[in-house]
């Protein structure tokens, strides 16, 4: 019986084009050389003992787990899922290699391997089930066959209706209790932010600029000849610094066209902030870094993190536009 794994592009989704373009996934541990002579848990744990001097007897173990799973246990024809939290879409597909040491994916993530990919699915289409069982900060970990079923359903195009499914057993139980706590809400409110709609995107943004001490103007819904939203100490842009603002909400990743457009109309003084819950392609980012002003690409994980940065310091019209509630939970030392 296959089985069905989540592995991770790092915890920002650094390795998701790399994965994508290049057909693999990879987990790191470099130091650790080829693991193929390396049978079984024990013996990989071993061998981190040897080489990670120090490390935290915990964090070992938890690296032993995931390594011996992804040498071992991982079989040609297993489902396999990555994720990018820019785009808020999981890249779906199955194991196509046995196990390689390979550093020439990442020199960071050395243990690899191949993958023959299917498609993407939006984190939109799957239940609140499916969303909390893959929200795990877990590397590697193992998905309920539910899960991975829906996955499956949403690929095809069958939107899959809410199942009772559970989180994966003894892989939570591995992470640290907070952080994973703080991963799946991080993503929860990213869900929240991307049923806005576009006009309370706006104001969601603009609220976030009010927060950090800027007056803004909002557009009228329209034509906008390029900006959405003019951030200033005055409010009017006469004062420097003039944020000038462009906000798209849409499934799609902005492109170069896109950025240099925006550009376009730029003033030499003017910095730029260009949002898009979509995310942007690498070559938007490129595009971004080269313009002849400052400007700052801001992807739904990015606004996610200012406004949680800032959320004491939003004003209420804005906090109302994502209402959160503070929790505490116990502190390990």
């Amino acid at each position: 019986m296959t089985k069905s794994w989540m592995v991770r592009a790092e915890r920002n989704g650094r390795l998701f084009d790399a994965f994508k373009t290049k057909s693999v996934v990879a987990i790191g541990w470099p130091a650790l050389g080829d693991l193929s002579h390396l049978k079984s848990r024990k013996a990989i744990t071993d061998a981190l003992a040897k080489v990670y001097v120090g490390a935290k007897p915990q964090s070992q173990a938890m690296a032993a787990g995931q390594l011996h799973r992804f040498v071992n246990e991982m079989s040609i024809g297993d489902t396999v899922v990555t994720y990018d939290p820019s785009r808020r879409v999981y890249l779906v597909g199955e194991i196509s290699s046995a196990y390689r040491h390979d550093a020439s994916i990442d020199p960071e993530d050395t243990q690899v391997r191949s993958t023959r990919w299917h498609g993407e699915v939006s984190r939109d289409l799957l239940s609140v089930e499916s969303r909390n069982s893959l929200g795990s900060i877990s590397t590697l970990f193992r998905l309920p066959n539910e899960v991975a079923a829906e996955l499956k359903k949403a690929l095809s195009g069958n939107i899959p209706q809410p199942a009772d499914i559970s989180a994966p057993v003894g892989e939570a139980a591995e992470d640290d209790v907070f952080e994973n706590m703080a991963s799946r809400a991080h993503e929860f409110i990213k869900d929240k932010v991307n049923a806005l709609t576009w006009e309370e995107m706006q104001e969601l943004v603009a609220g976030l600029l009010r927060s950090l001490g800027y007056k803004t103007r909002v557009s009228e819904v329209g034509p906008d000849r390029g900006k959405d939203i003019v951030a200033s100490p005055d409010g009017f842009g006469f004062e420097a610094p003039r944020i000038v603002v462009e906000v798209k909400h849409r499934k799609g990743a902005m492109g170069a066209p896109e950025v240099r457009s925006f550009l376009g109309g730029r003033h030499p003084q003017d910095k730029g902030l260009y949002v898009s819950t979509g995310g942007f392609t690498r070559e938007a980012r490129y595009e971004a870094e080269r313009a002849n002003i400052p400007t700052a690409l801001m992807d739904v994980d990015d606004l996610v993190k200012s406004l949680l940065e800032q959320y004491e310091k939003l004003d209420l019209e804005t906090q109302q536009l994502i209402p959160l509630k503070r929790i505490f939970i116990p502190a390990w030392s």
